[in-house]
């Protein structure tokens, strides 16, 4: 599930950002998840964005209006992860230049507006057996299976150490906002959307894990390799996980870091995810968000502008 928004073209890096105006020729300004009339406002552009993407061979299951305004969400079909990542990959690319023929942007930033919400790229798995073709998640008798639960545990011991891989950019920590539908915590539940892992309730050999950490600015490649070794850990070492949440978790804060520095320092001290990634892609990764970060502290914010430039 790819979360993106469309906004008007934008060339004052300094201006905020600003909803489209669509058919109407009214710019939308209230929140309107799954709202059909909203959708339709687009509808040139999502014909453009269908014609495209199946005259590359790519397949949406699903394109839906999400919560912020003149934000939308698109669903791929389950598939191989590599296969996936390059679906991810194309359409990203895809949905922008469709936008820019109907002189809009479309931004995949993790938090492109202040006032709205934050934009995820969240990661359903599961995991088949190479023979059968079974989910490996379900039993016989289709309940959930040992290795399904390690899975989830793996996901709760190891999503901090590679949040920098799920939320790779400064601006991708303020998604990470409590009393939000973006996740802030490692908590899993039933069909739990205010938890960072959430199993859907589906037939036994659909049994998956929703990871709804990453953002949508995440590298499809990086993050649903973090997201599987967490997975791969977790069954490896026979984790278990801690008690299925039931009840709002949106204002409970949990291992997840809260920033790019943090986070990367997790991710260059954790020895098991440095045996997977690799030492030179750890350090080299690294060493490239260190750069960004101290690029980031270069630029002084409207925000200190507004409240130190007279007050302290």
């Amino acid at each position: 599930e790819i979360e993106f928004y469309l906004v008007r073209p934008n060339t004052d890096p300094d201006d905020p950002l600003e909803p489209p105006t669509g058919r109407s020729g009214r710019p939308e300004v209230g929140r309107q998840s799954y709202s059909i009339s909203a959708l339709n406002e687009f509808d040139d552009l999502i014909d453009d964005i269908y014609d495209l993407s199946e005259q590359q061979g790519l397949e949406i299951d699903t394109l839906i209006h999400e919560e912020g305004a003149a934000q939308m969400e698109i669903n791929l079909r389950h598939g191989a992860p590599l296969e996936l990542a390059d679906q991810v990959f194309l359409f990203k690319r895809t949905i922008r230049e469709a936008a820019l023929r109907h002189d809009m942007y479309a931004t995949f930033m993790s938090k492109p507006m202040s006032n709205q919400p934050g934009s995820a790229m969240h990661i359903h798995q599961s995991v088949v057996d190479s023979e059968t073709g079974k989910n490996i998640f379900s039993g016989a008798d289709g309940e959930e299976t040992p290795e399904f639960l390690s899975f989830i545990a793996g996901h709760q011991a190891y999503l901090p150490y590679v949040t920098c891989v799920m939320a790779p950019f400064v601006n991708s920590y303020r998604r990470f906002a409590r009393n939000s539908t973006s996740p802030v915590n490692v908590y899993w539940g039933y069909d739990n959307r205010t938890v960072g892992l959430r199993v859907p309730y589906s037939s036994p050999q659909a049994r998956r894990l929703e990871n709804r950490v990453p953002g949508s600015d995440a590298n499809p490649y990086l993050a649903i390799a973090a997201s599987l070794a967490c997975g791969y850990l977790g069954m490896m070492k026979g984790l278990k996980p801690d008690t299925p949440q039931s009840v709002d978790c949106s204002d409970l804060l949990k291992s997840l870091p809260r920033g790019l520095t943090e986070a990367v320092n997790l991710f260059e001290n954790s020895e098991e995810i440095i045996e997977i990634f690799g030492e030179t892609f750890v350090a080299t990764y690294r060493a490239i968000k260190q750069e960004e970060f101290e690029t980031f502290m270069s630029v002084i914010s409207p925000w200190e502008r507004e409240y130190l430039l007279l007050n302290v």
